[in-house]
């Protein structure tokens, strides 16, 4: 190689040739790549994961049913008064439905999107879901709804020409909407003597975040062509009904013919999940007691989202499965058993030093004991059956407790809790039996009215009667007895009793129960005294 001689010297950096990451496996989300069940916590996981936002979705579908059913008959009931000629005589007044959902935002998006497809299947395909943030302006709010409107009428009508969508750039006005609404609609239907037209329902998501003076341009604009167009808006608000008054002047507000409608709070959609999925035999990922007051924490002092909860609630199954080999026996019954039975020898380690074994291992035999620290094949006949033992309990524990909670949420001050999450944290931390709160809940409940207690064993019987355990049977006979011995008290009471002793006894009580009776009584005290 030939020397070379420069003035300057200089370090000259040449960038690598890039090198193809390697695809890391299934085992290797899981673990270090040492265990031998890193593919099967990783399937575990994403099927629990998979099943807690199924029924999450399941169940915020069938707690906005109530408000999303009243919402369609709402648009049903202002179709029939969209045709032409009712438009025609009727004033320019647009029909608004203010969806009350609260201040938990991030849920807001799955509701409007059910209420989205519900429209859509049962009223109409003219549906426009708008959001604040790509709405600055009332050019840009009337470009999103001829956007959306007229590449769903296009998808609707397959011989509709194409060339619409190349202006929606450069034409973007009410009167292009009205001329594309004229060429796609159907004729008018007649349905029990009245016509009708699918009407144009526009979602405003976030109203609050709307521009205000595009919100106003836009709302002044369709109402020059109420008569044209049978529009329908939907303004989703987190607040109150009342910045509607203060976001809109009276001479725009008096445009809209508002009705409010209600969803169910939040700390009820919160509830239900507890009930339904996560304080079920069924469900098998138990959180603990800390985890528990960390995710409620979260969203009572966040956002009151429920879908963050859920997030909070995967994201703690994700690290549980990632950080505990162990965590490969947290499934279903059946399946758990076959994993017990067929557990490595490191897994049967780890299980010799789990603290709960330990200490199960000391109230055993010296037999026992021997066997369960040198034997591998023990350990594993051990584990099915503490397995087995496990699953029992949980289908007798979550049926006691919410019979409990029924008892107990009757009394003043709720002395167990006001929820039943907060009775499980209770009854996790804690023997419940052995608690102040408890005796006094149960000295309560001895005085408590016998048609209150009467009803509350009723509905602890009702729950009682899902449960198929044997001791759920045998605890369900002895509440029905309680019942029938309650109702019965009126009966021994006036059977021991001569008739005119039962007569007077009934006279005394409609006297004690008597308002305008005790008020003349204390009128007559009171002139005596006055006499004297």
């Amino acid at each position: 190689m030939n020397e070379t001689s420069s003035v300057s010297k200089g370090c000259f950096v040449f960038k690598s040739a890039s090198r193809k990451r390697k695809r890391q496996g299934v085992d290797g989300y899981m673990g270090d790549g040492s265990d031998d069940n890193g593919k099967d916590r990783f399937r575990i996981c994403q099927d629990l994961r998979e099943t807690v936002q199924q029924h999450t979705e399941v169940l915020q579908d069938q707690l906005n049913k109530k408000v999303l059913d009243d919402l369609v008959q709402f648009i049903k009931k202002h179709e029939l008064c969209n045709s032409s000629d009712v438009r025609r005589q009727g004033a320019r007044e647009i029909p608004t439905a203010a969806l009350m959902l609260g201040v938990n935002v991030p849920d807001h998006t799955m509701t409007f999107r059910s209420l989205c497809n519900l429209l859509q299947e049962s009223v109409t395909p003219f549906v426009v879901s708008l959001h604040a943030k790509g709405c600055a302006t009332v050019k840009f709010l009337i470009q999103r709804v001829l956007e959306q409107l007229m590449g769903r009428g296009m998808a609707l009508d397959e011989e509709q020409d194409d060339e619409t969508a190349l202006h929606l750039n450069t034409q973007c006005s009410i009167g292009d909407l009205c001329q594309w609404y004229n060429s796609v609609k159907k004729p008018e239907v007649k349905n029990n003597g009245l016509y009708w037209s699918l009407p144009i329902v526009v979602i405003f998501k976030d109203f609050e975040a709307f521009n205000l003076q595009a919100l106003q341009d836009f709302i002044l604009i369709c109402s020059q062509y109420t008569q044209e167009l049978p529009l329908i808006f939907i303004f989703g608000i987190a607040t109150s009904p009342i910045t509607i008054q203060h976001r809109l002047p009276h001479s725009v507000s008096s445009l809209l013919c508002i009705e409010v409608f209600h969803s169910l709070s939040c700390t009820q959609h919160l509830a239900c999940v507890f009930d339904k999925l996560i304080l079920t035999s069924k469900f098998p990922f138990k959180l603990s007691s800390r985890v528990i007051q960390v995710l409620i924490g979260i969203f009572l002092y966040h956002d009151f989202s429920v879908q963050s909860f859920v997030k909070g609630l995967q994201l703690s199954m994700l690290e549980h499965f990632n950080s505990q080999p162990l965590s490969v026996l947290c499934c279903k019954k059946q399946e758990a058993l076959l994993r017990a039975k067929t557990l490595s020898q490191k897994n049967v380690e780890r299980i010799r030093h789990l603290p709960s074994f330990m200490r199960y291992v000391e109230t055993q035999e010296p037999q026992d004991q021997v066997l369960l620290l040198t034997s591998d094949e023990h350990v594993k006949e051990v584990c099915q059956k503490l397995l087995k033992n496990l699953h029992k309990y949980h289908k007798n524990y979550y049926p006691i407790l919410q019979c409990l909670y029924s008892l107990t949420s009757l009394l003043p001050k709720c002395p167990m809790g006001k929820h039943i999450r907060e009775l499980h944290v209770t009854c996790n931390e804690k023997n419940v039996w052995e608690m102040e709160e408890y005796h006094s809940a149960m000295q309560l409940l001895r005085i408590l009215a016998k048609d209150e207690l009467v009803a509350a064993l009723r509905e602890c019987a009702g729950i009682l009667k899902s449960a198929n355990t044997k001791k759920m049977q045998n605890v369900l006979k002895q509440v029905d007895e309680f019942v029938v011995r309650l109702e019965e008290l009126d009966n021994l009471h006036t059977e021991d009793l001569p008739g005119d002793d039962v007569a007077c006894s009934r006279k005394d009580i409609q006297r004690r129960t008597d308002l305008h009776y005790l008020q003349k009584s204390l009128l007559e005290k009171e002139s005596r005294k006055q006499e004297k």
